[in-house]
């Protein structure tokens, strides 16, 4: 499913662990159960910092080849209008992503234009002068993977399609580099847009701590400001600003293309030139805003606002990008916060100081940050945590580090970047982020090398010269009143305005502005895997990959939420959490630094109907991820001390949950769509949580975690018959005497009526709606017509009915979307939407107004036919992850698919019929029997 949402990232996978604003197109509000999709994951990026100075000119076109490193075989030739492009082929899978990276981010801003960036990248999709057309609905008529995000000093915009489709992105991507309408209808609309998603972060305690922090540490530099902007400047900006940044900004020469993935690089190049080489160079007139007056930063922040639970925050500035410190501070971050083995994890969240402990360092161009952040349950000392940092950097700075610590950040980091670079996406970012960043694409190669020469003594250093109490800006959140229980649900009436939906989308006037395709010249098959299943009943799926020297490790045991009684609620999800809290042989302790020596990891979470296991290594460790998995499965012993704490942190984490307007609309929704006694209905309480104990634990384990209750999926770099082996040595022996436990599942009616439910949040500044019903399980014949169905109406904010009217012409949403939670058992069709609390009666009635002309009319050839184009060619692009195939060859299994539906998937989606997707709807689909949930603020 593609949603649109601009959202906060944390993203630590590689050195520049930072925030940045994404328009991603992904699950906004995550279904209770699997949604039916087969559109890839949230798309993250990193951000970086770039020369305001613009390149110069070449004469012809300069290509330089990288050394055999992450970057062998990269090549970099500049344009004469100055355009650097980055090219790599990779020929794993037919597809190949296009990036296009800009110097422009909320770096370029001052207060009274914060936000002007992301606004203008929120523009840049609402067409040009020869493309009048929300280019969202470009990118899904390809079947395009696409996503754009703003950060503190770039923008990108990115996307990837089957190879056929290249020459089609390059032509989109050089339009709106150059053509880009911005007028005041537009624009006004898309503030309106902006606006929402900015009061939506405003639900986030941890949003408001960040940015007052921020704002304290950085005072006098754009750093401080927030990269989205506030809504105070948004609501001001005019049409002549927004496009004096973009004539300032986007042009050749102040941008990235990056290309990779199955493509010939000759062949490329002349596309390019035929493309973006006719876009003229420009002059870049740096926009120099007004700035505020210099102030000294104020070290300590205290909010006093509504919330659940305390929040601490510490950030101590740091060099740029380049800087020859920044490996060494990434190991020292390695050591002091990453991972179960780290010294502050040990000493502060083993210690039940603090319910989670987080670092990361921030390594822009003109500098950057390493913030370290706690969640603190409330009767807890901060103070106390505080002194437990200070101590931890103390010990660190005075007494320094070990070899075996070192080491393993090492291994750590190392692994890290090669798991990172699995996919075409990654490597392209990498790309961009290097080049945008440094102005040296290869600097990833230079900096894992830094790496790999850092000392002990290093470690040292850096944390005196950086971690130094007085350069420190603190941040706390105290919580003003508890909101860990939502306010009665209250019943609405419902409205009695009439509004009327425009017309859809024409598929035939869309059609026209879509760039001629490639010849298709693939040849590819997708490889099916091969299945083992061992005597012990347990099923485990193989497919060599060797694109890379990695594996990745996915499965499921029918252990989940489904089997908490409601005395009990909470017990599965708190069974998968302790699983790795030690075994009869290993302490959680020596289990973590086994895997985390090696940059390997493993984890267990519980979901409604099963517990997803996942884990990822270098192909030569998969022995030890297998034996690790094989000891923890037949020997996990829950220990006290380890339950207490997890359950105490399950208790904080139930707080964060009810002081969220998603979580709470999705537990109400779910109580409410199934009927009492039903498993899907039972959720953890304070009160369930607080009456577990560990020998419930035990129990449940020995119930529930069985051999032939699990099913294993393993895509990777290894030997078929290896791996065998591994299996039979680490996993033969599972056994156990306990029988599969069989649950009652009521039968699930539709409302005689629509039901309307108000759950209130006092301190909350946006909220969330679901509209739905019952639906499907993954094996209903109907499910292909269902997920055509899908996409016309909400599979993409940016394309579909729903986006159409309620977010673009109404501007009344930030992301709105629908989906078919199809898992195991009977699903939901549910639709999700953000809004202010005053548009939302507005929003709900134009939704359900659009469903009911929806059955009425049903949908048109040309909209299926686009839809099954779009959704069979995403397909392949998501195929061509690692991590998406292990996850569909799980899927598959999971829900008793045949093992070629990997490969038979794009047919059946083809055999779908016009006459099939109308009687699907009205099946379906019943909008005067809806159940409306819209939790947020209480009514004015």
């Amino acid at each position: 499913m593609f949603k649109v949402r601009d959202f906060w990232v944390v993203w630590r996978r590689y050195r520049f662990g930072m925030l940045l604003f994404s328009v991603c197109l992904s699950a906004v509000l995550a279904s209770p159960q699997t949604a039916m999709s087969t559109q890839p994951a949230v798309v993250t990026a990193i951000s970086s910092e770039i020369a305001q100075t613009p390149a110069q000119p070449s004469k012809t076109p300069t290509v330089l080849a990288a050394p055999a490193t992450l970057t062998a075989n990269v090549k970099k030739t500049v344009l004469e209008n100055g355009l650097t492009i980055l090219t790599k082929e990779v020929r794993s899978a037919p597809v190949v992503t296009v990036q296009v990276w800009y110097k422009i981010g909320s770096r370029d801003e001052a207060p009274g234009v914060n936000g002007i960036a992301h606004q203008l990248e929120h523009m840049l999709f609402k067409g040009t002068k020869d493309r009048p057309v929300q280019f969202g609905r470009l990118f899904s008529a390809l079947g395009s993977s696409f996503n754009a995000f703003t950060s503190y000093d770039q923008t990108a915009y990115f996307g990837t399609v089957e190879k056929n489709k290249l020459s089609s992105l390059l032509t989109l991507e050089a339009d709106r580099m150059q053509n880009s309408t911005i007028d005041t209808e537009k624009l006004t609309g898309e503030k309106r847009v902006v606006i929402s998603e900015l009061q939506g972060y405003e639900n986030s305690p941890s949003y408001r701590l960040d940015r007052a922090v921020k704002r304290a540490a950085f005072p006098n530099t754009p750093y401080g400001l927030t990269v989205g902007g506030t809504k105070a400047d948004v609501e001001k900006f005019t049409v002549e600003q927004v496009r004096s940044y973009y004539d300032s900004y986007y042009a050749p020469n102040n941008a990235t293309l990056v290309v990779v993935g199955d493509f010939d690089t000759a062949s490329l190049m002349s596309k390019v030139q035929q493309t973006f080489g006719k876009v003229p160079r420009r002059e870049l007139k740096v926009v120099q805003p007004a700035t505020t007056a210099a102030t000294a930063p104020t070290r300590r922040i205290t909010l006093k606002e509504p919330g659940s639970t305390q929040i601490a925050s510490e950030v101590y500035p740091l060099p740029q990008a380049t800087d020859p410190d920044v490996p060494a501070i990434d190991v020292m971050n390695y050591i002091l916060t990453e991972g179960r083995s780290s010294r502050m994890y040990q000493s502060i969240v083993e210690t039940g100081i603090a319910t989670s402990i987080d670092g990361g360092a921030a390594n822009l161009a003109a500098g950057g940050w390493y913030e370290i952040s706690s969640i603190v349950e409330v009767g807890k000392s901060v103070p106390k945590l505080e002194a437990a940092i200070a101590t931890e950097i103390k010990l660190l700075q005075t007494k320094g580090v070990t070899s075996g610590e070192i080491s393993r950040a090492k291994a750590q980091l190392k692994a890290g970047y090669l798991l990172g670079n699995r996919d075409i996406n990654s490597q392209a970012r990498q790309l961009g982020n290097d080049q945008t960043t440094t102005g040296d694409y290869q600097f990833t190669d230079k900096y894992l090398a830094g790496v790999e020469r850092v000392t002990a003594a290093d470690v040292q250093r850096v944390a005196k010269k950086y971690l130094q109490a007085d350069l420190k800006t603190v941040g706390n959140f105290q919580p003003t009143q508890i909101t860990g229980k939502s306010a009665p649900a209250a019943k609405d009436g419902k409205t009695a305005e009439n509004f009327s939906t425009g017309a859809p989308v024409d598929p035939a006037e869309l059609a026209k502005y879509l760039p001629p395709l490639d010849p298709d010249t693939t040849s590819q098959t997708q490889a099916l895997p091969q299945e083992v299943k061992l005597k012990n009943g347990l099923r485990v799926f193989l497919l060599p990959d060797t694109s890379t020297p990695t594996v990745t490790l996915t499965g499921s045991i029918q252990a989940g939420t489904e089997f908490d009684n409601p005395q009990k609620a909470g017990l599965a999800t708190l069974t998968a959490a302790n699983i790795m809290s030690g075994t009869k042989t290993q302490t959680a302790l020596a289990i973590a630094k086994t895997l985390e020596s090696r940059g390997a990891g493993l984890g267990f979470g519980a979901s409604r109907e099963g517990v997803s296991l996942g884990g990822n290594a270098l192909s030569k460790d998969l022995p030890i991820l297998l034996q690790t998995l094989g000891d923890v499965v037949q020997n996990a012993n829950f220990p006290q001390d380890k339950f207490a704490l997890s359950r105490q942190r399950s208790l904080t984490s139930l707080k964060l949950e009810l002081d969220s307007p998603n979580s709470v609309a999705r537990r109400k929704f779910q109580q409410t769509i199934y009927p009492k006694g039903h498993p899907f209905t039972v959720f953890p309480t304070a009160e369930t949580l607080t009456g577990l104990k560990a020998a419930d634990l035990q129990a449940f384990y020995r119930q529930h975690y069985l051999p032939s209750n699990t099913i294993l999926a393993i895509v990777g770099d290894f030997k078929v018959a290896d791996v065998q082996r591994l299996l039979e040595t680490n996993l033969g022996k599972w056994s156990t005497t306990a029988q599969t436990v069989k649950l009652n599942y009521p039968v699930v009616e539709l409302p005689a009526k629509q039901i309307l439910l108000s759950p209130s949040l006092p301190g909350k500044t946006q909220a969330i709606t679901l509209l739905g019903n019952k639906a499907i399980d993954r094996k209903d014949p109907r499910y292909y017509s269902a997920l055509v169905l899908n996409q016309i109406l909400g599979g993409d904010t940016l394309s579909s009915r729903l986006g159409t009217e309620i977010r673009d012409r109404q501007g009344l949403t930030y992301g709105i979307y629908s989906s078919f939670a199809a898992g195991k058992r009977q699903g939901t069709f549910i639709i999700s939407m953000q809004t202010s609390p005053e548009d939302a009666p507005k929003a709900t009635q134009s939704t359900i107004a659009l469903l009911k002309d929806l059955q009425a009319k049903g949908v048109t050839a040309a909209e299926v036919a686009n839809s099954k184009r779009s959704i069979s060619s995403n397909y392949t692009v998501e195929l061509a992850s690692p991590d998406e195939i292990a996850g569909a060859t799980l899927g598959n299994a999971v829900y008793g698919l045949n093992p070629n539906e990997i490969s038979e998937f794009p047919k059946k989606i083809q055999a779908v019929t016009l006459e099939q997707v109308n009687q699907v709807a009205k099946e379906l689909i019943q909008p005067d029997r809806l159940v409306v949930i819209t939790a947020g603020p209480p009514k004015k």
